[in-house]
């Protein structure tokens, strides 16, 4: 999810606020990595994944998903050797394309692997959607992104690719939507990952603020079909990404989904599915799985508005004694993310994951 410090507002969803969001914008300006002298040139390659999770979607999100993976600089000569992946998860409101290009793809994995990082492939999945972003969730009316990213996407990599094909020699990463995603998964799906790593995460958990604003409820219930979000801003499009993940409802035409407010008024019911989806209301339930990761990586910005629920996921992994890595880190949501791929979230994978 691409956030500007500067201008930032809030998403309000009957008195709880789960994501921050911000205008929508052209491509977030980053910081470069450092370029390492010497570096080797990456593959880059781009597919198309067909998914049978997300086949039937009520909103009309292809089940045939963008990938973009990067092969190690050996791969083509080397044509005995299996590598592990790493699956990284882009933020709201952008796709794959733009994911890359703000965690600087190809040179900070190009940079990576000349500091020693052991040669790995990565997949970068597309879960844009009709609003902007899949939450990486399971729902009718969006398509399950969950079982795509956890079961369809691995099948068709390690089915396409030399992977090594199993839990210890596999990651998944991701920031801000990303991040909550990779958190959600990561839990959920433990028997398919031996490391996560999870970089500014949002929706963590619900921050109680203030009521969403009636005209957004009379713009998004006024609709014809769920394209017509185009026409909306970013905030109240954010506001029906997440109706259409964690409220679906394939009985409420045309968008079908449920709001959780309705004629000014709170929907506790709707309210209670939105929290129900925050991981800080979940990891008590999925501890023996979180122990059983190689590694756990979680980091924030000090200048991020994420890092008081990145610290209460970091709590609670305390609380029971999961092994992880936590850092705030100097900066904001989005302007390092570059930099922390190549020396921080690449060189985590390249220590967690088995090599053969």
């Amino acid at each position: 999810m691409a956030l500007r410090l500067s201008s930032t507002r809030w998403l309000f969803a009957a008195g709880v606020v789960l994501l921050p969001i911000a205008a929508a914008s052209a491509q977030m300006a980053t910081q470069s990595p450092t370029i390492v002298p010497g570096a080797k040139p990456v593959t880059v390659e781009r597919i198309k994944v067909h998914s049978a999770a997300i086949e039937g979607n009520l909103e009309g999100n292809s089940a045939d998903r963008d990938v973009i993976v990067v092969l190690p600089p050996d791969y083509a000569r080397n044509r005995t050797r299996r590598y592990p992946v790493v699956y990284a998860l882009h933020g709201y409101s952008i796709g794959a394309d733009q994911w890359t290009k703000e965690i600087h793809v190809p040179a900070s994995v190009e940079g990576a692997f000349a500091r020693g990082v052991p040669p790995m492939i990565l997949v970068f999945p597309d879960s844009k959607t009709m609003h902007n972003g899949s939450m990486y969730s399971s729902s009718q009316t969006v398509g399950d992104f969950e079982r795509f990213i956890s079961h369809d996407l691995i099948a068709a990599i390690d089915a396409r690719y030399r992977t090594i094909p199993r839990r210890e020699a596999r990651g998944l990463a991701g920031h801000s939507m990303g991040g909550y995603g990779t958190a959600r998964i990561g839990m959920k799906h433990a028997d398919m990952y031996g490391a996560i790593y999870m970089m500014s995460p949002c929706c963590l958990s619900p921050r109680t603020m203030a009521r969403p604003e009636g005209t957004d409820e009379k713009l998004l219930t006024g609709l014809a079909s769920p394209a017509e979000s185009v026409k909306l801003n970013w905030g109240q499009r954010a506001m029906l990404a997440a109706s259409a993940a964690w409220s679906p409802n394939p009985k409420n035409p045309p968008l079908y989904l449920d709001l959780p407010v309705k004629d000014g008024k709170v929907r506790d019911d709707i309210v209670a599915k939105w929290l129900a989806n925050t991981p800080l209301a979940f990891v008590d339930q999925y501890v023996t799985p979180l122990r059983s990761y190689r590694a756990i990586g979680l980091d924030v910005g000090s200048q991020d508005g994420l890092k008081g629920d990145a610290q209460g996921l970091h709590e609670a992994f305390d609380r029971y004694g999961i092994a992880h890595k936590f850092e705030i880190y100097e900066g904001d949501h989005v302007n390092r993310i570059g930099v922390r791929f190549q020396e921080q979230v690449l060189p985590f994978f390249g220590r967690a994951l088995a090599t053969k």
